[in-house]
């Protein structure tokens, strides 16, 4: 039986690069709407907020997404279903339908945000989780 050590680490590790990437296109197209959704404007962004901080936090939690989904879909594997693109976007979808979308809307609607915040925050994810699903399930879990 195979354990969580015989995950494809290559797979992990480009998924991850590639949905942060992703992530830097993403915010790029909708800057204006995004600085809008949360009500800042170019000259409120905090100079002082340590962006390359912010960009390790964003990369190492891509990465970690990245070694859960890739466990998932090992998990699958060992189920009879081995991995495989549509696999790997499937069981994204069904994680961010599941787990991510639904967190966001409960936390964005305590906090008074706003829908528009919520799609392109939502649309993020999903994409971030598609890339990854596809990649993964391209590359193999083992």
């Amino acid at each position: 039986m195979m354990g969580l050590g015989s995950l494809n680490y290559w797979g992990v590790v480009v998924a991850a690069m590639a949905s942060f990437v992703f992530g830097g296109v993403w915010y790029g197209a909708f800057t204006k709407q995004w600085m809008e959704a949360v009500g800042m404007t170019p000259d409120k962004i905090p100079r002082d907020r340590g962006a390359i901080g912010l960009y390790v936090l964003a990369f190492v939690a891509q990465l970690i997404m990245a070694w859960m989904l890739a466990g998932v879909l090992l998990h699958l594997s060992l189920g009879g279903m081995p991995a495989s693109i549509r696999v790997g976007m499937i069981s994204a979808a069904f994680l961010w339908f599941g787990f991510v979308i639904t967190t966001m809307l409960v936390n964005y609607a305590f906090h008074g945000a706003k829908h528009a915040l919520t799609l392109i925050d939502g649309g993020h994810w999903l994409g971030v989780l598609l890339i990854q699903g596809a990649i993964i399930g391209w590359w193999g879990v083992s």
